[in-house]
């Protein structure tokens, strides 16, 4: 049987002995705490080699590496020294083996969980191989080296910091404590609130038991993910006292009993009858693949929380929106309302709101920030589009530092310059412009109002008996409609300014759809009297795109532009012709929100798309340029059925139209159309 001992400075009330079988071995460990004294660990430590195969060596400072900079402690090569008959340890090796292992397990595991998260390390030195895999997934990291060893009210905020703090700092060789809490009651009342505060912001906080336990609390660790090592069921019922969402134990659960990464090591070095010179790195590797060593993930409350954080683009459609966000009288003169709009597109980003509460029937959860730039579509349009690049960069940073892990483009955000590939390009966040589910959201509104009017029918084969229109064809959106109608309806019109592109997309129709009938024109006006349907979704920016009179009675008009092609004073026009303003979303729960100009809980579907993959934990480049791939928009589609999202009650520009208000506008259809004649 072999033997492995462990001498801790740490606490002598956890002290334990047990007998177990170990790669094929057996083995009897016993742990034997010092309770901080070093002089007892030496004597321990020098008798212990006697009856020992290996020894590990607990709650001592391991020596460090961060960047260029060797960290070597004194005290630890004293009390390794002494050991001179079998193999000794402090599971250094291991220690940093299995900390990025589960950095990268539980990535893997949960899901892209890591992306762009605020983390917090109470020590970036003593989890520099940690910080290095956690900084794959996110920069926004704090290390409190600077302030627990010097007291100076300071976070570190790059590996860059960490590594240069490391190599000018005298401190680290001569006073870093095994643990943080050995030097606290030095600090000031001012540093450790600094520290707790520090919790609050950070959604992942790493350090030992004891150094969390001496800052944290419920106020600043509730819905929060910890990363430590050696939790048994006490720790584990104090996380369990503060609703701490997620504990991720690096220590890997091999016996009945909790033990320390150092008593592991010690067991493979006897195990395997060799001694840390002999034992590569590489073998280390071997041996816990074959060991199928893992990460616990802990969930203290028994139910465990993803939420997922997301951004969105929005900005002002008109001087009227501007007058909405800030207290501008109504009667300010048309002159002043002018330069008040061009200062206002200069303006920095800043938060409109925060959304939260966003819960699928899956269990993912989602909350975000809508993140508004001053410029009107008038101002984007009179400028250089670098001139809105710049500001959309500058809510990706400003999303980035929030947390978000995906950022979605609104509005005319969306379409400025080269419909959002630049910005996808140049940004930290994965960026889309949801002009997939916006294709998607007003088909499905399209399609429900045509058939809660019921006139139309369809045929045996599926196809809808009834003409349709998409004006903008060529746009991203559009040309997405177009493909889809050509899939549902016996007849599609391509309409636009440039018939080049309206041919190339005919061709390309066809060859999806070789039984589609489909026209393209520039001379869209003379088709609207045949039309059933009618999708707008032009970047006219309310220059008038089509005449509403003459569209034939009972046509369904799908307006996607934003700002709109169709002005109330235009749709008032036609009281037997329902004009609806796309489709939008209604949130699987009730979202805390401020006003967007929609009913409660509905929201734009270029919107809900970024939430959407955000609920999926999809943090891609998903939809952005002008050719809006139809696969995406049925992925899309499929995605938000799958996480709740439904097609909001269908809105006009007056607000939601309800059944009876959609009855009128079909028995005025009828009765205009014993008389009408299309133009």
């Amino acid at each position: 049987m072999k033997t492995v001992i462990t001498v801790s400075l740490g606490s002598s009330s956890q002290d334990s002995t047990f007998e177990t079988e170990f790669l094929g071995q057996q083995f009897k460990v016993k742990r034997v705490g010092t309770d901080g004294d070093e002089s007892k660990a030496w004597e321990l430590l020098r008798r212990y080699q006697a009856e020992a195969d290996a020894i590990g060596l607990g709650m001592i400072r391991d020596n460090l590496e961060v960047g260029e900079r060797r960290i070597e402690f004194k005290d630890t090569d004293k009390l390794l020294d002494v050991v001179t008959r079998v193999p000794a340890t402090t599971g250094a090796r291991l220690r940093r083996l299995l900390q990025v292992r589960a950095i990268r397990y539980t990535q893997k595991t949960i899901g892209s969980y890591f992306n762009n998260n605020h983390v917090l390390f109470l020590s970036g030195a003593v989890n520099y191989d940690m910080a290095m895999a956690m900084s794959d997934y996110t920069s926004n990291l704090k290390f409190a080296d600077a302030l627990l060893q010097t007291g100076a009210p300071k976070m570190l905020t790059s590996l860059d910091q960490l590594e240069l703090f490391a190599r000018g700092s005298k401190l680290l060789g001569s006073v870093v404590p095994s643990t943080l809490g050995a030097v606290l009651p030095s600090f000031t009342g001012v540093k450790k609130k600094l520290v707790a505060s520090e919790f609050a912001k950070a959604h992942v906080i790493v350090g030992t038991f004891e150094d969390i336990k001496t800052f944290g609390s419920k106020k600043n660790l509730e819905g929060k993910t910890i990363i430590s090592s050696a939790i048994d069921d006490d720790r584990l019922a104090w996380f369990t006292e503060q609703e701490v969402n997620l504990v991720v134990d690096v220590s890997p659960m091999l016996f009945d009993d909790v033990v320390g990464v150092n008593t592991i090591e010690a067991m493979i070095l006897a195990a395997l009858e060799t001694t840390n010179e002999e034992f590569s790195l590489q073998d280390l590797e071997d041996v816990v693949r074959e060991l199928k060593i893992t990460p616990r993930l802990l969930h203290p409350t028994g139910k465990f929380r993803n939420i997922r954080r997301f951004a969105f683009v929005v900005h002002p459609l008109s001087q009227e929106y501007i007058k909405k966000g800030f207290p501008i009288p109504k009667a300010t003169p048309k002159l002043v309302m002018d330069k008040i709009e061009q200062i206002a597109a200069h303006a920095p980003p800043m938060v409109y709101c925060k959304m939260s509460n966003i819960i699928s029937p899956t269990g993912a959860e989602a909350e975000g920030w809508l993140i508004s730039v001053g410029g009107t579509p008038k101002e984007m349009l009179s400028r250089n589009p670098e001139f809105t690049y710049r500001r959309l960069l500058a809510a990706c940073k400003m999303a980035q530092d929030m947390g978000a892990q995906i950022i979605g483009l609104g509005a005319f955000t969306k379409v400025v310059g080269d419909a959002g590939v630049t910005v996808a390009r140049r940004a930290t966040l994965p960026v889309t412009t949801g002009n997939s589910y916006s294709a998607s959201g007003a088909l499905w509104a399209a399609a429900d109002a045509m058939r809660r009017m019921g006139l139309v029918k369809a045929r045996k084969n599926g196809k809808v008996m009834a003409k349709t229109m998409v004006v903008g064809a060529s746009g991203s959106i559009g040309s997405v409609s177009a493909r889809l109608m050509a899939m549902a309806f016996d007849e599609v019109v391509l309409a636009g300014r440039t018939q080049k592109k309206l041919d190339w997309l005919k061709d390309s129709i066809l060859e999806e759809t070789p039984d589609a009938k489909v026209t393209a024109t520039t001379d869209y006006e003379a088709h609207l009297g045949e039309m059933d349907m009618i999708v707008t979704s032009t970047s006219g920016a309310g220059k008038k795109i089509l005449d509403i009179t003459k569209v034939k009675p009972g046509c369904v008009i799908t307006d996607v532009a934003r700002p709109l092609d169709l002005p109330p004073e235009e749709v008032a026009k036609r009281p037997d012709v329902l004009v609806i303003e796309s489709g939008e979303i209604e949130l699987p729960t009730q979202c805390k929100m401020k006003d967007i100009g929609l009913p409660p809980n509905v929201i734009y579907a270029c919107l809900a798309e970024t939430i959407v993959l955000a609920l999926e934990g999809r943090f891609e480049v998903f939809t952005i340029g002008r050719d809006t791939e139809w696969q995406k928009v049925k992925e899309i589609y499929k995605l938000g059925i799958k996480h709740g999202m439904k097609l909001a009650a269908i809105s006009g520009v007056n607000g939601v139209h309800s059944d009876d208000d959609i009855a009128k506008v079909v028995e005025l259809a009828k009765e205009a159309r014993k008389t009408w004649k299309a133009a």
